[in-house]
């Protein structure tokens, strides 16, 4: 099945997010961003001179950059731990493990009907799982949604989901460094009615910062990520992030005068998972539903020769029937994948993505690609299809859904869901 949509006028490729200390440049490159939200066609030259002018001097100062970024991503780490164990404690009635994430002092601050707030010690919050329900999971599905570290104090979010009850919790913490441990002394929250089901969506993106062995940068598309973030989340998905080596990934194709763009720029939520991406080797297949390969330039490096990835893809496709799909520069990830009976994924299949026919050939970042989209496709025994420039161009081969270009994000989350949807009505049917 394939379908195409209006034109829509492209972003600029030119728009670059190649920093080396991408942690860093997230910040920065924020308040630079906001300073270039004026008019589209001089803003996005500003934009591209002032980002590719952010690459060089990160590019530029690896020891400035490195040794902080490293001990953050660290100290996230470990707070990590901590609130897992408070997630996977409370979802499982585990005592022992909720009781590892807390200070014996702290302080639990609870919604309570009628009263502003029930403040409730540890102990008694822990007297709630009771014994003989250790190990049976209670319905609450937990995502950590930001941590802010200063110094030996930090706060944290997260959200509690119990899809059975319509119920949204959103927990926070604040956690103290003691004695080389991170724990929880305080926690409050406060609870809503949502409609999200804790279906995962795992979108895969790159690390690179540049082309090949160049230094022209490379990044994630920004306009793609959010594209199809966002049709998730409204629809009450939950959406995690994976790169071959974790942590922040740099970003492409930023467009501030979209409002869309914008907003989620300046969510602290959204950019956290970013900044902190997981490795493959963190992940279980089972969790996941289905995935979506993000495309941009970087795109054609590091994830398509990822064992781990390839390993945790298929394994969702084959042994959990979820979906493969990918969008634009991003079906290089799915172009070499094997199944069990060590045929390509993409054999006797109709696959779209970003074609080389659109690429510029003389240009120096496409001397640096490893492979060419369409080409590999056609080796492989793939069919290859695609729209006019600047269309949304969709392909639907069962359970591996391909699009074009960025404008086809949405409706290639939209299939997905689709899919998705038909298979929850059979299951409730049977």
């Amino acid at each position: 099945m394939r379908f195409f949509s209006p034109s829509i006028t492209s972003l600029p490729t030119s728009q670059t997010l190649g920093a080396r200390a991408p942690v860093v440049s997230f910040g920065l490159c924020k308040a630079v961003l906001a300073f270039t939200n004026f008019n589209f066609n001089y803003g996005r030259r500003f934009l591209s001179i002032t980002l590719i002018l952010l690459s060089l001097i990160f590019s530029q100062n690896k020891s400035w950059a490195s040794s902080p970024l490293t001990d953050d991503r660290s100290e996230v780490a470990m707070i990590q731990k901590v609130l897992r164990d408070y997630i996977d404690g409370t979802a499982y009635n585990s005592r022992q493990q909720v009781a590892k994430a807390f200070h014996p002092s702290s302080d639990l601050l609870l919604e309570k009907e009628g009263q502003t707030f029930n403040k409730v010690t540890l102990n008694e919050y822990l007297a709630w799982y009771k014994p003989e329900n250790q190990g049976k999971f209670n319905g609450r599905v937990g995502e950590i949604l930001q941590i802010d570290i200063k110094d030996k104090l930090a706060t944290a979010k997260a959200e509690i989901i119990v899809p059975n009850k319509k119920t949204r919790f959103i927990d926070v913490f604040l956690l103290k460094k003691i004695d080389g441990q991170w724990q929880i002394i305080s926690k409050a929250a406060t609870q809503q009615a949502s409609q999200q089901n804790a279906v995962r969506i795992l979108f895969i993106v790159s690390n690179a910062h540049f082309h090949g062995k160049s230094k022209l940068p490379a990044g994630a598309s920004f306009s793609e990520i959010v594209n199809a973030y966002h049709t998730f989340k409204h629809a009450g998905y939950t959406v995690d992030f994976v790169s071959p080596e974790g942590g922040a990934v740099p970003l492409a194709y930023i467009d501030t005068s979209e409002p869309l763009y914008k907003h989620y720029l300046y969510d602290s939520e959204f950019m956290f998972a970013l900044k902190n991406t997981k490795t493959p080797t963190q992940l279980q297949a089972k969790d996941y539903r289905a995935v979506h390969y993000i495309g941009g330039s970087s795109a054609m490096y590091g994830v398509p020769e990822n064992k781990e990835i390839a390993q945790l893809v298929m394994e969702i496709y084959e042994q959990y029937g979820g979906i493969i799909s990918s969008v634009c520069h991003g079906t290089a990830g799915i172009v070499h994948l094997k199944t069990k009976d060590g045929k390509y994924l993409v054999d006797g299949k109709r696959i779209s993505g970003y074609p080389e026919d659109f690429e510029k050939p003389n240009a120096e970042y496409f001397k640096q690609f490893p492979f060419l989209i369409k080409q590999t496709v056609l080796q492989h025994r793939g069919s290859f299809h695609f729209g006019k420039p600047n269309e949304a161009y969709v392909e639907v081969d069962g359970r591996v859904i391909t699009g074009q270009n960025y404008q086809s994000s949405e409706f290639v989350a939209k299939e997905i869901i689709k899919q998705l949807m038909k298979e929850k009505d059979t299951h409730n049917a049977q």
